[in-house]
């Protein structure tokens, strides 16, 4: 239970106010809230699925340690690309 309220919380932080929150706020306005909030928790559950199914098999391939810092590198560099104005 405990890791469960910790993604829980990580994921609402790290989601709250960001481009897929304003994106769902501006379909909510054309077609209703009902239908912007099943679509979007309809294509979060996907992207997230995918992510757990790929997040657990690198698990079982690499050690955890490995795994979190080549997210860390790709976060980072994400980040500089952004400021960069690449992405």
């Amino acid at each position: 239970m405990e890791g469960l309220i910790s993604v829980f919380i990580s994921i609402f932080l790290a989601e709250l106010g960001d481009k897929t929150q304003l994106a769902t706020m501006a379909f909510a306005s054309k077609y209703g809230w009902k239908t912007a909030f099943t679509g979007a928790i309809l294509g979060l559950a996907a992207v997230n699925l995918l992510g757990a199914v790929l997040g657990e098999k690198l698990g079982d391939v690499f050690p955890v340690e490995l795994v979190h810092k080549g997210a860390g590198v790709i976060f980072l560099l994400v980040g500089i690309l952004m400021i960069l104005g690449k992405i």
